[in-house]
């Protein structure tokens, strides 16, 4: 145990075993071992003692628009990394589109990089895009070291990021299944999109019906019959419709390789709480009623749905009007992502071990990051000390985002984060940050 320079001491560590009193010992940025809460410290080893709070592994967010370079204004790679980490969020892995220029060719990935380079506060990995006309360039991301591919199945709001029809989808999919790779999809129909009705104006329930959950539903099974087909391994991305439950447990129970995610805002907000003309709470697909929550939390519970992720996707502030209908649809949510959860999920009966599972290992098992994800040695030492039975009232100006337009406005919530850790280096407490420490990950590293 020579070879040992921090021991981080806690009552209650969460280990893939359960939740324990324990050391956990730390060189060279690894995990080295678990120990016993009253282990002997090791001779030139630094003790840190949390105390009650509680040591989580940190948490791995594979869903965030970062928008840098190109829509910096939006969001930027400084203060989306700040807001992670002040949220306990250790790695995140950006999608392909919002930046300009978008993630679909390599030169467009390698000018990413070199934009977060030095600015990362925490890790950071790239999802690639898949457009009707870059089926040339998807092996090229995938050797250069994506961790997958992302696509629209109905037009993404952005026009340098054009949807999949059906055709190109089964072409894009057999492309990226011969090199054994990952298509995630935001799946709504866009046939179905286009028959509902368009009603502009302040009224949430007019949105609302704009995107009904029959879109879902059936991009979701376009998407499974053709996964079927091609032995493809896909993702449905932020599902918010608890319709398609049905489809993808039968799915998951055939073989089929599918996984699925959803979010912090359909886990905690409903659409009966929007307040009429508050865009701040509109994204696509959008917050539905708390019935349909209820059946998300129980899809978590019996592992239909794998993990929750933010889809941090912030604009500037101007461009979240009080139409619905023109107003940008995403929700900022980085740094209240497992504050949000907790609460909700504490109300619920679940338990923080649970969280941990749905919001670090199951995300660092989607993108194959094996030393992200748990309190285990040989695992990188990232670590958010939470404080969970702690409470903060949310206030805008105190968020890291670049632009402070939250839908969480004014909540109370449960889970303080007292610090976060990479690779054993503290890199925020009590809203003091170190330099930038991140490191930019691909799919094999």
């Amino acid at each position: 145990m020579s070879d040992v320079e921090l021991v981080l001491r806690s009552t209650r560590v969460i280990t893939p075993e359960g939740t324990r009193a324990a050391s956990v010992a730390v060189f060279a940025g690894k995990i080295t071992a678990v120990l016993p809460y009253d282990a002997a410290v090791p001779e030139g080893a630094r003790l840190e003692d949390v105390g009650d709070h509680v040591v989580l592994p940190g948490l791995v967010d594979t869903h965030v628009h970062v928008n840098d370079p190109g829509r910096t204004e939006w969001e930027g790679f400084w203060t989306a990394t700040r807001a992670a980490a002040a949220g306990g969020i250790t790695t995140l892995v950006d999608m392909p589109l919002n930046s300009l220029p978008p993630t679909t060719t390599v030169d467009n990935l390698r000018t990413k990089q070199e934009v977060a380079a030095d600015k990362a506060h925490i890790d950071v990995g790239f999802w690639g895009g898949a457009l009707p006309d870059n089926v040339k360039d998807l092996r090229p991301l995938h050797e250069a070291g994506v961790f997958g591919f992302k696509a629209f199945l109905s037009p993404s709001g952005v026009d340098e990021f054009p949807h999949l029809e059906h055709g190109r989808l089964a072409r894009s999919l057999a492309e990226i299944t011969s090199f054994g790779g990952l298509l995630i999809v935001h799946a709504e129909d866009p046939h179905h999109l286009e028959a509902a009705p368009q009603q502009a104006g302040p009224r949430y329930a007019d949105f609302l019906a704009s995107r009904p959950r029959d879109a879902e539903d059936t991009a979701i099974a376009q998407l499974i019959a053709q996964a079927k087909r091609l032995d493809a391994r896909v993702h449905v991305l932020h599902l918010s419709s608890s319709d398609a439950l049905p489809l993808i447990a039968a799915a998951k129970a055939e073989g089929v390789r599918i996984t699925v995610e959803t979010c912090p805002h359909y886990l905690t907000l409903t659409a009966e709480e929007v307040p009429d003309g508050a865009s701040e709470f509109k994204c696509c697909p959008p917050i539905r009623e708390s019935a349909n929550q209820d059946l998300l939390w129980q899809a978590l519970a019996d592992g239909t749905i794998d993990c929750v992720v933010t889809d941090h996707s912030p604009s500037t502030a101007d461009l979240k009007t009080d139409d619905f209908a023109t107003a940008w649809g995403g929700i900022s949510g980085l740094q209240l992502s497992l504050a949000a959860v907790w609460t909700e999920a504490r109300r619920r009966d679940h338990s923080l071990e649970d969280v941990v599972r749905w919001m670090s290992t199951r995300t660092s098992e989607l993108v194959g990051l094996d030393h992200k994800g748990a309190i285990e040695a040989g695992r990188d030492a990232d670590f958010a000390i939470l404080a969970p039975d702690e409470t903060f009232t949310v206030d805008p100006a105190r968020l890291q985002h670049r632009n402070r337009v939250t839908a969480y406005a004014g909540k109370t919530l449960y889970g303080v984060v007292k610090s976060t850790w990479l690779r054993g280096e503290r890199i925020v407490q009590d809203g003091e940050f170190t330099e930038p420490k991140g490191r930019l990950l691909t799919r094999d590293h």
